[in-house]
């Protein structure tokens, strides 16, 4: 039986921006410093294109309907294509790691393994799966600059073809470093999810070990739906 705390987690991974109070996109050009949407990704994607990289982030979720609002913290890793790792540290230690294959949820408190298929809840760069392959931006949202200042560009994504229930995406990305600071999605009903990331690392080797994940014994195995 999933618990409370399975569905919060599982409902970050359907959202993986910022809440309804953001300011509405202003169009494709970033009338402050003449930058178009289309020339803010390609700098996104000269840094982050095919590459592999690490992160701490600060994660914050909020589920209208359930009243629910988690904190949580960790690190990130990030494989070119599609592989990812979320090794949550605190408030308490679990795992969300995928090959682009395959899903695994372990949360070692409740001797509970969730197994799903990862185009499933990571397909159409859902959430920040997209970090994974950075260059399918535009293939899969539609993209224009929101109030962006004179720190950082502030991109939402809308994505061009339905994807379960989420409704868009924003990103905002340092001026001067390139770096993806803030990561923010929701969902048609309302929940969000913000992660911050900091300490970015790029590797240009990273083991696959890192994105496989082998069921403990004696945990039980729970099927996620798609």
């Amino acid at each position: 039986m999933l618990t409370k705390k399975w569905f919060s987690i599982i409902a970050v991974l359907c959202m993986l921006c910022l809440s309804a109070g953001v300011p509405p996109a202003v169009g494709k050009e970033d009338a402050a410093n003449g930058k178009t949407v289309e020339e803010v990704i390609e700098k996104l994607n000269d840094h982050y294109g095919e590459k592999n990289f690490t992160a701490n982030f600060r994660q914050e979720s909020t589920l209208k309907a359930m009243d629910i609002t988690d904190s949580a913290e960790g690190r990130a890793w990030f494989k070119h294509p599609g592989k990812m790792r979320w090794q949550y540290e605190a408030p308490e230690t679990y795992l969300i790691v995928t090959d682009g294959d395959t899903l695994w949820i372990h949360r070692p408190a409740d001797r509970q393994v969730v197994v799903g298929d990862a185009a499933g809840h990571f397909g159409g760069g859902r959430g920040a799966s997209f970090l994974a392959d950075i260059t399918r931006i535009t293939d899969v949202f539609e993209a224009s600059l929101a109030n962006s200042d004179d720190q950082s560009w502030r991109i939402k994504l809308i994505p061009r073809r339905q994807q379960g229930d989420l409704k868009q995406i924003y990103m905002e990305v340092n001026r001067k470093s390139l770096e993806t600071e803030k990561v923010t999605t929701e969902n048609i009903y309302g929940d969000i999810t913000r992660i911050v990331f900091e300490n970015v690392e790029f590797h240009p080797e990273m083991p696959d070990r890192l994105f496989d994940f082998e069921i403990p014994a004696g945990a039980d195995v729970i099927q996620m739906e798609n």
